[in-house]
This record gives structure tokens, C-alpha cells and sequence, in this order.
């Protein structure tokens, strides 16, 4: 069960920014939104995905996140299923996330005043991590009625590229920091293993270990009770399982999603910016 202090914290911070808190569909995705009543062909929803291991939350944790007011760019920020609020799913390859996602924005359009688009919904995605990972997945796939404008994608190589780092040159450097792929894709092991250790400190080491040393990224990865938000969520034995199986699928459905794209040549046909840090795995490569 999700940590009450965890969860209120979350909540209010969003309802602060005017931001309504939705547990939507079968599946009980975790989401807050803002301004869907006023999306339209020119106004297209800003859909805000985040990575592991975080939450929603994650937006706080951007220094210049302050939406403007509607109608200006309605919003839609989930909790992937299993993480945060959001229920763990039976499947969670990326497609599969990523429907159920977009299938619980649809399911809040469906109950709002906003107009429907002639042809589909005009959205525009932006994710960080495991939340860029599902957006690549929904830009090739092109699901039906949804539009997608424009994509950003936040400190990730693609997910074939990922797993390939390590037979390249520099290669064991790059194990050594992405380290948590195949153990998390080992789900009895490492649930077994976090569980034991604590849920709440695995998260902690790991986002300490990622938090780069730039003062000013720091000051912005401590602020507004961050941490506290994600470790405590990582108590949730739930959350480290539903997040382990999100890696066995990055390394196993979601690999072999992209073998097929190539094979098939299928490519993403929508605007893309790519965004990675000067430490990022992106930089070694050029997740």
C-alpha cells in the first residue's frame, strides 16, 4: 500500500498548481490533469512521463516547472502503472504501458467538456528514462486516435543501443553505471534481493548515484521533499516488483519490439528532441 505522507505530499503539490487528481480506468491509473476541456487541434495535450525511480513528482523536481494558466497547454501527468499511485499491470512492455497510459487520458477527454479533434487527439510527449522509453515505443507504433505532434525524449539511447553499449568500445564503463539493467531484469533475484536490502534505501543509493555532482542540479534534486517522496514510495514491495518487471520487459518484449521496427524499417515520423546531460549515457555513446 502506496505511504500516506508520501502520497499527500504529491497530491497536494500538484493541486497547488491547480492540477485535479484522477485513479482512472480498470487499470487505476494514477493521474493529474489540468485544462482538458480545452484541448483542440491547436492546442494539444502536454503529456509529462517520468523514469525510474521516481513518480509523477518529478516535474517538481524541474526548476522552471510553472505551467502557465489554462487554456494554455493542457496538461496530463501520470504514474506509470506500478510506480507511484498508479496499480501494477499484468503486461509491461512498453506498448502496453504506454496504451494504458494514453487509454486513461482518453477516458478523462471522454468525461470533459472539451471538444472532440475531427481525426484523433492532438498530444505532444515528453519523458525521462523508462517514461522516454514508452514515448519512442508510442511515436513508432502510431496508435490510432491520438495525434502525436512532437516528442521530447530525456537521457536515453534507444533500447537496442542500450543493451548493445556494452560489447563497444569503453563498454565495461558504461556496465558499471547502467549496472541496475540486467539485475532489475532478473525479477526474483532482485525483488528478493531490494526487499531484503530496503526498498526505501535501494532507492536512495540509486538516485544518489545518478545525481551528478553540478550544485545547481543538486539543489533542484533536493527540493520540494523529492526523495522523500520516491523512497517512500519504494517501501511498496509492489512498486519494486511492478518496476523490475518494467526491466525484464526492456530487456526481452521491448527488444524485440525494436529488432522488428528495423527489420521493418519503421520509423518515428513525428518532430523529436533529444535531451541528455553531460554525464549521460548518450554523451558515452553517441537511457
Amino acid at each position: 500500500m502506496a505511504s500516506s505522507s508520501a502520497m499527500q505530499i504529491q497530491d497536494s503539490k500538484f493541486a497547488a498548481l491547480g492540477l485535479e487528481k484522477r485513479i482512472v480506468g480498470e487499470e487505476r491509473v494514477c493521474c493529474y490533469s489540468r485544462g482538458l476541456g480545452e484541448v483542440g487541434e491547436e492546442n494539444p495535450v502536454l503529456v509529462l512521463i517520468h523514469g525510474y525511480p521516481q513518480s509523477s513528482y518529478l516535474k517538481f523536481q524541474l526548476p522552471s516547472f510553472n505551467p502557465p494558466p489554462p487554456p494554455i497547454n493542457p496538461l496530463f501527468i501520470p504514474d506509470i502503472p506500478g510506480y507511484g499511485l498508479s496499480a501494477p499491470i499484468p503486461q509491461n512492455d512498453k506498448l502496453t504501458i504506454g496504451t494504458t497510459l494514453l487509454s486513461a487520458l482518453q477516458l478523462q477527454l471522454s468525461q470533459s467538456s472539451s471538444p472532440s479533434p475531427s481525426t484523433s487527439t492532438p498530444v505532444i510527449l515528453v519523458g525521462h528514462d523508462r517514461g522516454a522509453r514508452i514515448i519512442h515505443r508510442l511515436a513508432v507504433s502510431r496508435l490510432p486516435n491520438f495525434s502525436i505532434q512532437g516528442i521530447c525524449l530525456l537521457d536515453i539511447v534507444p533500447t537496442l543501443t542500450q543493451w548493445g553499449k556494452d560489447s563497444t568500445a569503453g563498454g565495461s564503463k558504461a556496465a558499471m553505471g547502467q549496472f541496475h539493467w540486467p539485475l532489475l531484469a532478473n525479477v526474483a533475484l532482485a525483488t528478493s534481493m531490494i526487499n531484503a536490502y530496503g526498498g526505501d534505501k535501494w532507492c536512495l543509493a540509486m538516485l544518489e548515484r545518478w545525481s551528478g555532482s553540478n550544485p545547481t542540479g543538486l539543489n533542484s534534486f533536493h527540493s520540494n521533499n523529492s526523495i522523500a517522496v520516491y523512497t517512500e514510495f519504494f517501501k511498496n514491495e509492489d512498486v519494486v516488483l511492478a518496476s523490475c518487471r518494467d526491466y525484464e520487459a526492456g530487456a526481452t518484449t521491448d527488444v524485440e519490439a525494436q529488432e522488428r521496427d528495423q527489420k521493418e524499417g519503421r520509423k518515428i515520423a513525428c518532430p523529436v528532441l533529444v535531451v541528455y546531460s553531460e554525464r549521460s549515457s548518450c554523451r558515452l555513446e553517441k537511457g
